[in-house]
């Protein structure tokens, strides 16, 4: 059974990669980054590589790649390549490649399969340690069979609706993945007006001192069940604030109160 351990991944997303934001990750015991080929206008992997420097082995990188200058592609080739080619921006391999956002071109029951069998290949071949998919709408994707990925990577937290924690929770049943990572548990940034109205520390477990950053980061463990959360930020304060989020427990029996709520609001 899945446990959510509190694990904490630095994404990379919106991040600028400064050196400042990595020394304070290693010296918060944050191992984890995770980017990808089309970050910082496809230029996240050698960006990474120039400014991370001697701090770069103190990492496990994972990655994704289906995304082009182009436009989005699930060709098996160009996927083996675009993993060849993060290998070198990266000057190591990565230690995870994700499939990007495979619904964008999966319309074709037969693409996804050879997709995933690709990224699988690399594996196998040494280019990675392992494989995963990271599906921002699972929904388009719960008819497809795939070989079994190593992560799944799914959106979490409060502002996901039941229909995607669904499809995220069928998706992860039916493709049996080792693991189960969440992302973006703010649903963009901790600034929207949401956040604003409403007090997740409601999702915790005793009295506690969290602030409401920390309670929505530690109650998307739970929405769905995940292992790992990634959270972007480029602000040390606010890294260090997030980091702290995962030693607060969550209350199961409000969450599964609020997934029943959810239920209810799309009752006829």
């Amino acid at each position: 059974m899945r446990t959510t351990d509190g694990s904490f991944v630095l994404g990379l997303h919106r991040s600028g990669h400064a050196r400042d934001l990595l020394e304070a990750a290693v010296d918060l015991g944050v191992t984890r980054l995770d980017t990808a080929s089309n970050y910082l206008r496809h230029r996240s992997h050698e960006a990474l590589k120039t400014t991370a420097g001697d701090l770069l082995p103190k990492f496990s990188v994972s990655t994704k790649v289906g995304f082009f200058p182009e436009g989005h592609s699930l060709d098996p080739a160009r996927l083996r390549t675009a993993v060849e080619q993060a290998v070198k921006d990266l000057g190591r391999e990565p230690d995870l490649v994700f499939l990007h956002n495979p619904e964008h071109s999966a319309s074709d029951p037969g693409t996804l399969g050879p997709a995933c069998a690709a990224l699988a290949d690399t594996a196998k071949a040494g280019l990675c340690r392992s494989w995963g998919v990271s599906t921002w709408d699972p929904r388009p994707l719960i008819g497809f069979d795939v070989p079994c990925p190593d992560v799944l990577m799914v959106r979490a937290g409060l502002l996901v609706g039941l229909d995607v924690l669904e499809a995220a929770e069928t998706l992860a049943t039916r493709w049996r993945p080792s693991q189960v990572w969440g992302m973006s548990p703010f649903g963009g940034s901790t600034a929207q007006e949401v956040w604003e109205r409403f007090d997740p520390t409601v999702f915790l477990r005793g009295p506690a001192s969290a602030t409401k950053v920390q309670a929505a980061l530690r109650s998307s463990y739970g929405l769905p069940r995940v292992d790992a959360v990634a959270v972007g930020t480029d602000n040390v304060d606010h890294l260090r604030e997030l980091t702290e989020a995962v030693a607060y427990e969550v209350d199961e029996n409000v969450v599964q109160e609020y997934r029943q709520l959810l239920k209810a609001r799309q009752l006829p």
